[in-house]
């Protein structure tokens, strides 16, 4: 079973800024527990649930801030690598699991941090349309051909 955030219309992140410490926390806490913590599996699948909603919301971020960039940038580049990690880990079915509750945790921390690094450059190039996978292409290019 996967889950989705539904915000058809954009507007949670363009809303409301993300409420970023308590899932920083979250992450914190989640990591320090050993791998053998007996959890509950249900407690597992809420957190895994939890992580992976504002995983997508940081991703999200990080792509509008992508959008900013030139488009041969290497933190373009970089950030492209991160979200293609983060669209194939938070799109994993959930396994009720500490070690998957990790991997989520983990992928959040990558995001945050990949976020940082952005904000803290000078993005001054105006905004170029994103969607997921296309974090390195501009807008109206498709892929390259496959030799």
């Amino acid at each position: 079973m996967s889950s989705v955030l539904h915000d058809p219309e954009g507007l949670l992140g363009a809303v409301m800024p993300l409420d970023r410490e308590p899932y920083v926390s979250l992450v914190h806490a989640v990591l320090a527990l050993p791998e053998t913590a007996d959890l509950p599996q249900g407690d597992c699948d809420q957190i895994t649930l939890q992580l992976t909603g504002h995983g997508r919301a940081v991703a999200d971020d990080v792509r509008q801030r992508c959008a900013r960039l030139p488009q041969d940038a290497q933190a373009r580049m970089l950030a492209a690598v991160v979200l293609d990690e983060a669209e194939r880990r938070l799109s994993a079915p959930r396994l009720g699991t500490v070690r998957c509750v990790q991997q989520r945790a983990r992928m959040v921390r990558a995001l945050y941090e990949r976020l940082d690094r952005l904000d803290s450059m000078r993005l001054t190039s105006p905004p170029t349309r994103l969607h997921k996978g296309e974090a390195t292409r501009p807008v109206g290019q498709s892929r390259p051909p496959v030799p």
